[in-house]
């Protein structure tokens, strides 16, 4: 289903007219499609909600829009791409912090590396790789820059078994084990590390610190979007989404990032920057519009756990290689 006519489905959602699948009542008497109008009800017309209402949403379609060309969004943070996700490059006062590293060692020579020197930036300073989870589209240019420039990689000890267990292709070499709520710091910058399995059973979430004009930030990525079929792992899920909202909040975090741009709007936004540079970066949605954000995600996981309990599984956690 294309975004457009998800959009459209989100109109008819605010006229009280949406049907989606499920029928199933949980305890407190809220049907699935109770939690699927209340997270478009939240959404209203904001795109960036509507695009995360869409990727949770069942059968949807990854799209595999033109890569956007490298951008720094925020003074120390850029985005690298290949369209349908993203690496993320933090770029601290003693080299670089990598959230994700794209699907291959092609991707890291081809996209990563010159995207890096084309803002100014030396790949040889990348010092640590962060791996979201461990799904190729983002470990798999993990160890070129292990093998080229030394850095260590990063991940979860579920999802280093995660990759080992599946038997994926192109994985890093096992090296650093990220603790929960653990904090990594290179030079002027510390990243805070959260858990948030569900994706993954090691899916990891990072809150990022970040400057904009002279302005601070604080900035969110969530580490793993797409959800699990069965019961069980869609209650993990909404625990960690629960817990980063509790952490978001606590940290005051006012921009949402996604290592998936078709989650967030995340093309429409860097483009938006690009036509009218001294607007109001879009990424800051404030801390009021993160907590939100994940209002919808909570919404849309509580349905899901409902329409779970009436439609057999037909997802493992396993077989799950994107997003």
């Amino acid at each position: 289903m294309s975004r457009r006519k998800f959009a459209q489905l989100a109109a008819m959602a605010g006229a009280g007219t949406l049907l989606l699948p499920g029928t199933a009542t949980a305890e407190n008497g809220r049907t699935a499609q109770y939690y699927y109008d209340h997270a478009y009800r939240l959404a209203g017309d904001d795109p960036v909600l509507l695009d995360i209402i869409a990727a949770l949403t069942p059968g949807f379609t990854v799209p595999r829009p033109t890569a956007p060309a490298p951008m720094k969004i925020f003074d120390n943070l850029a985005v690298l791409g290949v369209g349908w996700v993203s690496a993320v490059a933090v770029l601290t006062s003693d080299g670089i912090i990598l959230i994700d590293a794209l699907t291959s060692t092609a991707d890291a020579e081809t996209v990563i590396v010159p995207g890096l020197r084309s803002l100014g930036a030396d790949p040889a300073t990348v010092k640590y790789v962060v791996v979201t989870h461990g799904h190729g589209d983002h470990f798999g240019g993990a160890q070129y820059f292990a093998d080229n420039y030394g850095a260590r990689v990063l991940a979860a000890p579920a999802d280093w078994d995660h990759m080992e267990d599946a038997g994926q292709p192109g994985r890093p070499v096992r090296d650093l084990d990220i603790s929960d709520g653990q904090r990594l710091t290179l030079g002027d910058t510390t990243l805070t590390l959260h858990h948030t399995p569900g994706h993954t059973p090691g899916t990891v979430s990072p809150v990022i610190p970040l400057r904009a004009n002279g302005r601070r930030h604080t900035g969110m990525l969530w580490g793993g979007t797409k959800p699990p079929a069965d019961i069980a792992t869609l209650e993990t899920y909404l625990s960690s989404v629960e817990k980063f909202r509790f952490r978001l909040r606590q940290a005051r975090v006012d921009v949402e990032l996604s290592n998936h741009p078709f989650c967030d709007h995340g093309l429409e936004r860097m483009q938006q920057m690009l036509d009218s540079p001294r607007a109001t970066n879009p990424f800051i949605l404030g801390t009021d519009g993160t907590q939100r954000f994940m209002n919808v995600m909570d919404a849309m996981v509580h349905g899901l756990i409902l329409d779970a309990g009436t439609t057999p599984a037909t997802t493992s956690l396993i077989g799950h290689r994107c997003c």
